[in-house]
């Protein structure tokens, strides 16, 4: 006999960091929820608006992993089948770079449906809170955003392809490969390319740094730039409206 399923899954995108950059759906998600499993770059801000149940961090940074993917399967699964309303609250959008597939696919062999809520991905939330404009008319027109690293820990062979497009990049998880991002992108574009690197975006923590493909390497380095950080790549960063412009100490060369 099929067990009857008496709890829910509901899928949070949380968005890019500051805790009001979340939707009024996913608050009121968080607000009934039962258990909230959340990751790392979740504000904890956000988990103030449950009182009434439990919480679990089984977030993840590359080499400190406080639970395996299989084991939040099975934790996720485990608490609905017990009737309990869990909320999967994750950072960013739900649909980028999230592992939410793999919950979905685990979920639905156990007759669990997932109800997903949407929230800023961290690399638009960013963008938009230092005024980038990701896309401009007949100047940028497309945007191309990849991971810095394929599962296996290698530099993604996407990096090459998107170093020879007009469209603005956006690269998360790329500060381990850095170095040999921008070597890449210094085959395909001219030495004085517009780069930005952005740590712990849209928090009161969040520290940044502008320059270009010959000087951005330099400039993290000097800066002790480090994860979690978004890199932008293209004519966007120093658009006439960049935020960056405003801020006497940003020096572009």
């Amino acid at each position: 006999m099929r067990k009857e399923i008496k709890g829910e899954l509901t899928i949070v995108g949380a968005g890019p960091g500051d805790p009001e950059l979340i939707t009024l759906k996913g608050i009121n998600a968080i607000r009934q929820a039962d258990i909230i499993l959340y990751d790392a770059l979740v504000n904890k801000k956000l988990l103030k608006h449950n009182t009434k149940g439990k919480h679990f961090f089984v977030g993840k940074r590359k080499g400190a992993h406080s639970f395996k993917q299989h084991e939040i399967n099975k934790m996720l699964v485990n608490f609905i089948l017990e009737g309990k309303d869990v909320v999967r609250l994750k950072g960013g959008d739900v649909s980028v770079f999230a592992r939410t597939a793999e919950e979905i696919d685990y979920a639905e062999q156990h007759n669990i449906e997932a109800r997903l809520i949407p929230g800023i991905s961290s690399f638009t939330g960013i963008a938009a809170a230092h005024r980038i404009s990701l896309t401009r008319r007949c100047q940028y027109e497309s945007i191309w955003v990849t991971t810095g690293y394929t599962c296996d820990g290698r530099l993604s062979p996407d990096i090459e392809f998107a170093a020879q497009s007009s469209a603005t990049i956006a690269i998360l998880m790329g500060m381990t490969h850095l170095e040999e991002i921008i070597r890449l992108f210094g085959t395909y574009k001219p030495k004085n390319y517009p780069v930005a690197v952005v740590q712990n975006g849209t928090l009161p923590s969040e520290r940044w740094v502008v320059g270009t493909i010959e000087s951005i390497v330099k400039k993290v380095n000097e800066a002790g730039i480090s994860n979690p950080a978004t890199i932008f790549v293209g004519p966007a960063v120093t658009d006439s409206t960049s935020r960056w412009q405003l801020h006497h100490e940003v020096q572009f060369a």
